[in-house]
């Protein structure tokens, strides 16, 4: 069995979408991160670094394991699916799992945080994650030109990247002129456990999200 600690964000997405594409037996302990609840001691314990997602497998001695692409990971080992054995196509589908994780993520999470959260709008700093963000977004279009996922074959980098790219819009990024990304985006878009894997963590409204991140990015006490 494994226990998911998890909340409505990309990076929780990536979580129960590989569970549910991997079909392996979980239980979801929702963490509401706008309360603080990601920096108790308890879940500190599971992930010292407080973020959402953290799992435990209590099929293996209550191994926990954070940070979301380790999770896949190691998901993927234990399932057997979405993690190529050849070393070749193993490294491609961790090449792209890494750009997410190193590129799109961070660059997203900016994007958000100068265009949604900071209470002051610094154009320069909105700009500068966006069209980081694009560009990322074109690196994955030229990819997707020639292949129809990213490494290939669907694969935990198809399930890393499309839960951030998804959310576009709300970083303020246009995909219009990306076909093979909306494209991509539409196809995993259609898989039921892409579908049901989003709705795992819950959901939270706009207004909801972006106070309490600004209570996040700002430290402002409650």
């Amino acid at each position: 069995m494994i226990e998911l600690y998890t909340a409505p964000t990309p990076n929780g997405w990536k979580a129960s979408i590989a569970l549910e594409e991997m079909f392996l037996e979980y239980k979801t302990i929702s963490v509401n991160i706008m309360a603080g609840d990601q920096k108790t001691p308890e879940f500190l314990a599971i992930n010292p670094n407080g973020r959402i997602p953290a799992i435990v497998d209590t099929d293996n001695d209550n191994f926990a394991i954070f940070e979301s692409g380790a999770i896949m990971i190691y998901l993927a080992e234990k399932s057997g699916m979405f993690l190529p054995s050849d070393i070749k196509k193993r490294s491609l589908v961790l090449q792209w799992l890494m750009f997410q994780m190193g590129g799109i993520g961070p660059m997203m999470g900016q994007a958000n945080v100068f265009f949604r959260y900071f209470p002051e709008k610094i154009p320069a700093a909105i700009e500068r994650y966006q069209t980081e963000s694009k560009r990322l977004f074109t690196v994955l279009n030229n990819q997707l030109s020639d292949n129809e996922y990213l490494a290939g074959d669907y694969s935990i980098a198809d399930m890393a990247n499309w839960s951030w790219v998804k959310t576009h819009a709300w970083s303020g990024v246009e995909i219009d002129d990306l076909p093979h990304v909306k494209r991509w985006l539409d196809q995993i878009n259609e898989r039921p456990a892409v579908q049901k894997g989003v709705l795992v963590p819950g959901s939270i409204d706009a207004e909801t999200l972006v106070k309490g991140a600004q209570k996040i990015v700002t430290g402002i006490k409650k």
